[in-house]
């Protein structure tokens, strides 16, 4: 885990460094920073700050085009010593005739998480989508052999998108989470987007899941984000 760990972390600092000075000739890499809030942070329909707002930030290269890999970090509230969540990320993004392929590995870490609590975490990914008409739709399968200490788990997602507006997006996507202890549930949501210019966006989305039984963090809610990218 800690091998894997160092390595996104250099990969993703080592494109972010390079990255700087290639995109200034107009070589092969791309680098971008984004920053926001939110009145929720909510991962597949659960709330991760106790129902309380979210400040998050990033940073982003691509490579050729294809390979990518980023860092981001944001707060959480888990009701315990833990303050915070971080991603390190990486994959390529080929593409094969109409469909837009995504094969990545993620590591989720937390600071300050409680000695034992076994919430450091990676999941694979493979997605894809496809455009139908001006809209677009995808699938994606997330795997982990041990997600933040609940063992074996899948996540499996369809989603769509389509613009109906200049600035204007709707979109929303289905989602199942099995893990090995019992805890599954699916999850939904819906929403839309607003990109005020190239560099400020607002998405206002409804989230639910059909386990209310679990406690609030699972309850439907409303979720308003605002987000930089630059």
């Amino acid at each position: 885990m800690n091998a894997l760990k160092t390595t996104l972390f250099a990969a993703a600092a080592t494109f972010a460094m390079t990255g700087v000075a290639l995109a200034q000739d107009g070589e092969v890499f791309d680098f971008s920073f984004n920053v926001g809030a939110a009145t929720d942070y909510v991962f597949r329909g659960i709330s991760q700050t106790d129902e309380n707002y979210e400040v998050f930030a990033g940073v982003d290269t691509t490579l050729w085009g294809v390979g990518y890999a980023g860092a981001w970090i944001s707060n959480v509230d888990f009701g315990d010593s833990t303050k915070g969540e971080f991603d390190l990320y990486a994959g390529v993004k080929p593409q094969v005739g109409p469909v837009s392929l995504d094969l990545g590995v993620i590591y989720y870490g937390y600071m300050n998480a409680p000695s034992g609590s076994d919430l450091d975490s990676v999941e694979w990914k493979i997605a894809g989508s496809v455009p139908v008409g001006p809209a677009t739709v995808g699938a994606a399968v997330y795997w982990s052999d041990d997600l933040a200490g609940s063992g074996n788990a899948t996540y499996v997602e369809l989603n769509g998108s389509v613009p109906v507006a200049e600035k204007v997006s709707i979109s929303g996507a289905v989602g199942r989470q099995d893990v090995d202890y019992n805890g599954d549930y699916s999850t939904w949501n819906l929403g839309v987007s607003y990109a005020l210019n190239d560099i400020v966006g607002f998405d206002l989305r409804y989230h639910d899941t059909d386990k209310h039984k679990f406690g609030d963090l699972y309850d439907s809610r409303v979720v308003l984000s605002l987000k930089a990218s630059f």
